[in-house]
């Protein structure tokens, strides 16, 4: 059995339509959407509504430590449109369209931080399956697919915001890996927590990992944990006992799955 798997596609249908050419099936980790784009302003749903100059200011205050400046900003751009979340809205389902359609079948299919779940059935199709707190076998080995990211501990959402991103408590993960059983290969967007794996090298910062999926990991053994989520990790692939645990890669920007064979 041969097994591509991607991960943060942001956008990248041109790529995804060939992911999965010479694999008996084709793995989906998340991150469909491009919200942001860091490396083409002009791209991305920002880039879409705001422009290019908008979004490069933007993703400056990003790049820095002022959060309340960040938040300051991007909300006074919303604030500008007369119905914010129909724009977002359109511009998802216009990527969507364009994404879901590129899949090739056999498709298995989780969502990520950078994503509306809610969305999603309606492109789920013969072939192509969306999984979340679901497990499926393929090729013999049983798949478990937890979506989503990690939602910081006391956060408060703002119920006007235009979009809000996938995001469920440790515990709620906890139930998602729970109902999935014991698997193979673990599927998650977020990576467990391992500060070699959730460590940004050029972000300069940790991203959220699930503390869940690593005990998961730890009790279970499954061959394999593949996730993506953090672009630039310190490590690639790290062992947590008799498991390889690896970060996909970052798909939109290399545009080459990764591959499992069994």
């Amino acid at each position: 059995m041969r097994v591509h798997v991607v991960s943060d596609v942001h956008g990248n249908a041109e790529a995804l339509a060939r992911a999965g050419d010479g694999a008996d099936a084709l793995v989906v980790l998340g991150d469909l959407i491009d919200f942001v784009d860091y490396y083409d302003h002009s791209k991305g749903i920002l880039g879409r509504v705001f422009g290019a100059e908008k979004v490069g200011i933007f993703a400056e205050l990003r790049r820095g430590t002022r959060r309340a400046d960040t938040a300051s900003y991007i909300r006074s751009l919303w604030d500008g449109l007369d119905d914010a979340r129909s724009v977002v809205e359109e511009a998802v389902l216009e990527q969507y369209h364009a994404l879901f359609s590129a899949m090739s079948a056999p498709t298995y299919a989780t969502p990520g931080n950078v994503d509306s779940p809610h969305l999603w059935p309606q492109f789920a199709r013969d072939g192509v399956h969306v999984l979340d707190g679901e497990a499926a076998e393929i090729g013999g080995l049983r798949f478990g697919f937890a979506g989503g990211g990690l939602m910081v501990p006391g956060l408060v959402r703002n119920p006007n915001a235009p979009w809000f991103p996938y995001l469920r408590t440790e515990a709620d993960m906890a139930d998602a890996l729970e109902r999935i059983g014991q698997v193979d290969v673990l599927c998650t967007h977020i990576p467990p927590l391992v500060p070699e794996l959730t460590y940004d090298v050029v972000a300069r910062r940790p991203e959220w990992g699930s503390r869940a999926a690593l005990d998961k990991i730890v009790r279970e053994r499954p061959r394999w944990s593949v996730f993506g989520h953090v672009h630039q990790p310190l490590a690639r692939r790290v062992r947590v006992g008799y498991t390889e645990c690896v970060n996909v890669g970052h798909f939109q920007r290399s545009g080459k799955p990764h591959v499992l064979n069994w």
